[in-house]
């Protein structure tokens, strides 16, 4: 399944930004920087043939957000959708947010099949008839035509964040949603679009005082009150909007104790969290941070109950790394339907699987090569130094620029989707 030609990276406006299935699984909603959103709509199970089910084809492509300009601050603001949170099918239609720095829309997509004709003030061509000529009532029908699959923004939330939005979130009431810039959150209701209520605050009275900033915030998938968030200082914040209006004291606060022998130059910088995520069970959350994912229970701050290495050997690269900037590279993370298997991705476009039961886990990577139709993916082996086996990568000459930070799991189903920086690739598991 592929985005663009690879072969060039020519195209900015192509990288994808966001991956997301819907509740379902049926439809896999992209993002990219050129602001567009592209729905794909899996395949249904035809009896002659069997196998092809589960492809993914593309179902309605529209432009969701346009380049803007902040006169005021001078600033241009970007297009690129940071994220896409699909809501729960209510009827027909589908409907998903979709935001950029500074703006979230809600979109509501929907099929038409039939048109209207007949009409008694109008011709077949649309013109309005005069009055006079008009001697008889008809009554209009519904004829049939070509499906047409339509994309409506229904809502627009803007003016209310003043830094870059990183995370929104759906409540599970479904009637609110919340977004996250780098200082504040937002409680928003999904009828009102002129006034949204700051459930969180960290701006500090004296700029020069900021020591941390929010990176990821989420709600949790069951209990409407609770929400959490994480900061750049590799802390993570649980809140109950039941214990004050404002959110500005946590209820537990999830730390790590840093390691003193294990403290260099870049500590700081790689222990910020780039993603938090509850568990489907609403038990754990997990978390990512450079080099590693974490998985940590409600019931204990202290420290996480698993930690999984995603590229420990990238510890003695950490000076070039920062160089590159590449140091700064958000990773996702992300949980499987049943919460025992987690997937993250790395540079070289590898991505990395861990099982929470046999503590086993996997490199796989996502590129042109092995991504024939089912083709089985080889897992991968990076090597530090010594002598290189054959069928292992030297991490000397792992490529940077070519990372994988989006990704998503079916939410019923081992069929995952990688987005390699403008390629989407679908992996399922083979079916016997």
């Amino acid at each position: 399944m592929n985005y663009p030609d690879e072969s060039t990276y020519g195209n900015k406006a192509d990288i994808i930004s966001t991956v997301e299935f819907n509740h379902t699984g049926e439809l896999l909603a992209t993002g990219d920087k050129g602001g567009r959103v592209v729905i794909f709509q899996r395949e249904q199970e035809s009896k002659n043939q069997v196998h092809r089910r589960g492809e993914y084809n593309v179902y309605s492509t529209f432009q969701s957000h346009e380049p803007e300009f902040d006169y005021l601050k001078s600033l241009e603001i970007e297009e690129k959708i940071n994220k896409i949170r699909w809501l729960p099918q209510q009827n027909a239609a589908y409907f998903l947010l979709s935001t950029n720095d500074k703006t979230v829309k809600l979109w509501k997509v929907s099929e038409r099949d039939k048109r209207p004709e007949g009409y008694n003030l109008k011709d077949e061509e649309g013109r309005l008839r005069d009055p006079a000529t008009i001697t008889t009532l008809r009554v209009p029908v519904l004829r049939p035509m070509d499906l047409m699959v339509e994309a409506a923004p229904r809502r627009v939330f803007a003016n209310a964040h003043t830094y870059h939005i990183n995370s929104i979130s759906v409540n599970s009431d479904y009637e609110t949603y919340m977004s996250a810039d780098d200082l504040r959150i937002n409680l928003w209701n999904f009828e009102i679009t002129n006034q949204s209520f700051n459930i969180v605050d960290i701006k500090p009275a004296n700029m020069e005082e900021l020591t941390e900033v929010i990176t990821a915030a989420e709600f949790h998938p069951h209990h409407c009150n609770t929400f959490v968030y994480s900061s750049s200082k590799g802390t993570i914040r649980l809140c109950d909007m039941r214990a004050s209006a404002l959110c500005d004291r946590h209820t537990k606060f999830f730390e790590e104790p840093e390691d003193p022998s294990n403290r260099s130059f870049f500590s700081e910088i790689i222990s910020s969290i780039s993603d938090v995520k509850f568990s489907h069970s609403g038990r754990y959350i997990m978390t990512r941070d450079y080099l590693t994912v974490k998985v940590w229970d409600l019931n204990m701050e202290n420290r996480p109950i698993e930690t999984y290495q995603v590229h420990d050997y990238l510890r003695s690269k950490l000076c070039s790394l920062y160089e590159n900037d590449c140091i700064f590279d958000k990773f996702e993370c992300v949980w499987n339907g049943s919460d025992s298997v987690i997937m993250t991705g790395s540079y070289n476009n590898f991505f990395r699987m861990f099982d929470r039961n046999t503590k086993r886990d996997v490199t796989l990577e996502a590129s042109r090569e092995n991504s024939k139709p089912r083709a089985i993916l080889k897992p991968r082996k990076v090597c530090v130094g010594g002598k290189r086996r054959k069928d292992e990568i030297s991490v000397d000459s792992l490529d940077f620029s070519k990372k994988i930070l989006h990704t998503a799991w079916h939410p019923s189903e081992n069929i995952i989707a990688v987005a390699a920086t403008n390629n989407l690739y679908i992996f399922q598991d083979k079916v016997n």
